[in-house]
């Protein structure tokens, strides 16, 4: 990112909601509602406010139906806010202009924009005349790209025959093909193997850092996001609770660390009841969390204690982490 850089994506109090009838079941039900009408509303997402500047590379962290993929698609112009507002670089996204268009790319990991029984060379020329490219710029950023990508042969076999992986890094090529400055991805490592999420990451990182795009990305994958965004966004229930560094994230919700030992042999729970909050007990196995602030005190005091064989300290799983995180909705 740049030392001083400029402010891309303006989010105010932006909501949305979704009007939905309120019927009963069965006849008796549908001819109430037939001749009374009554609907209530459903919130997708409420009063979200954040800035992001370009060239970040942002994560939207949330469980399912926690709103990350409505806020994505308001951020782009596909769904129209029901209150506040969106500007992105300049534009509002639900006027859908040109200009706009062509800054922006949207990849959804459930959803493919390749013809199915055609090879993606010929849909990345489809796409390269929609955005009125020429040829000679075409056959370039398809080779810049697939190069990136490492992408060959695969670019002249029908859809239908490639791999998930394969085809997942030639939707990727078909949406930037028009080098947008502005990137939404939605799960785009969806479903595929640890290998093809790997390539993936490491291809947004590397085109974050040759041409200086903003990247806003939402994952299941905790991989994705550690890999990928310093900063994350955290929503649940449709409100956003947490707008920051992930370490710092990180930091706040691990008070403690966890203390994995391996020993000489097996001892029964109860005899690590002072020692910390057991976390898996396997034969000779013992994982244990313990407060920081006690650390130095409870390693010594079990090297002296026990026969150990081995003993590693490291942070609990970040995943981990932010699951707790969801389920209460707040941070700590």
């Amino acid at each position: 990112m740049q030392d001083n850089p400029r402010e891309l994506i303006r989010v105010d109090h932006l909501s949305k909601f979704y009007r939905v009838a309120d019927k009963q079941p069965g006849f008796r039900g549908t001819l109430s509602h037939f001749f009374n009408r009554r609907t209530y509303n459903v919130p997708a997402v409420t009063d979200i406010s954040f800035n992001i500047f370009a060239g970040e590379i942002v994560g939207f962290l949330g469980a399912n139906g926690a709103g990350k993929t409505t806020l994505l698609k308001m951020m782009c112009g596909l769904i129209h806010p029901s209150n506040g507002f969106v500007d992105v670089g300049g534009f509002l996204p639900q006027r859908r202009q040109t200009a706009f268009l062509k800054k922006i790319t949207l990849v959804m990991g459930q959803k493919q924009q390749l013809i199915w029984d055609l090879p993606p060379m010929d849909s990345l020329y489809v796409n390269a005349a929609v955005y009125g490219l020429s040829d000679e710029v075409t056959r370039k950023r398809i080779n810049e790209l697939a190069d990136m990508l490492e992408l060959g042969e695969e670019l002249t076999r029908p859809v239908r025959k490639l791999s998930l992986g394969q085809r997942m890094k030639s939707e990727l090529l078909a949406a930037l093909l028009h080098h947008p400055s502005v990137l939404f991805l939605d799960e785009p490592t969806l479903g595929l193997d640890v290998n093809a999420q790997a390539r993936v990451r490491s291809f947004l990182a590397e085109y974050n850092k040759r041409t200086g795009a903003t990247i806003i990305l939402t994952s299941h994958y905790m991989a994705d996001i550690t890999a990928l965004c310093p900063r994350v966004i955290c929503i649940h229930n449709g409100s956003l609770f947490y707008d920051g560094d992930l370490d710092s994230l990180a930091n706040s919700l691990a008070p403690s660390k966890e203390v994995r030992v391996e020993l000489k042999k097996s001892y029964s729970p109860d005899q690590f009841v002072n020692y910390g909050e057991i976390q898996e007990l396997n034969d000779r196995f013992v994982c244990l969390l313990v407060s920081r602030t006690k650390l130095t005190q409870v390693v010594s005091k079990l090297l002296s204690d026990f026969s150990v064989i081995d003993l590693e300290i490291s942070d609990p799983p970040i995943d981990k982490l932010i699951g707790d995180l969801f389920l209460k909705g707040v941070v700590r």
